[in-house]
């Protein structure tokens, strides 16, 4: 999803836009493919919501360079690399201008990882239902995580993070 979208939103919306602008994150990480991910892009992130962006990264000693020497001046700099799913992934959170970002890497294409197609995913349903908006909203205020509120309002069964994936394939959105 192309940020620019955050500029048409919410105050919050525009004041991510800003911040992501400001820290020059798309630009600077070009190479990468840089995409926001998650909540804000699709309106339903909560005051807890952070800034995903997620990137194709197949060296991994590089990027973790890269990211070290742009943000270790951050508020809570952090950063750790570990495999997830069988990926290799390079991952920083840190605070920006009041937002919470989190830059994520693996070597896999940003529109075939795991964010990207919840997110997707996500957009359909609320797309189709629109009625649906408040209910997420509401189950996220109660501290519920994004997938797994998905997955209660759809009916889906077992882990939410897989089953929501599995209901994107079967309606074919992903």
């Amino acid at each position: 999803m192309s940020i620019e979208r955050l500029q048409l939103g919410t105050d919050l919306q525009q004041q991510a836009y800003s911040a992501i602008q400001k820290l020059n994150v798309m630009n600077d990480f070009k190479e990468y493919a840089p995409t926001l991910c998650g909540t804000f892009p699709i309106d339903i992130y909560t005051a807890s919501s952070d800034l995903d962006i997620i990137m194709e990264v197949h060296d991994h000693q590089l990027f973790y360079q890269k990211l070290t020497s742009f943000y270790k001046h951050m508020e809570s700099f952090l950063i750790k690399q570990k495999e997830i799913n069988g990926s290799y992934v390079t991952k920083v959170n840190f605070q920006f201008q009041n937002f919470a970002f989190e830059l994520f890497g693996q070597a896999i294409p940003v529109k075939k990882q795991r964010a990207y197609e919840h997110m997707l995913v996500e957009q359909y349903v609320l797309t189709t239902n629109p009625a649906v908006k408040e209910q997420i909203l509401s189950l996220k205020a109660k501290g519920i995580k994004t997938e797994p509120a998905f997955a209660q309002i759809l009916g889906l069964k077992g882990d939410p993070y897989i089953s929501l994936l599995e209901f994107g394939q079967q309606k074919g959105i992903i």
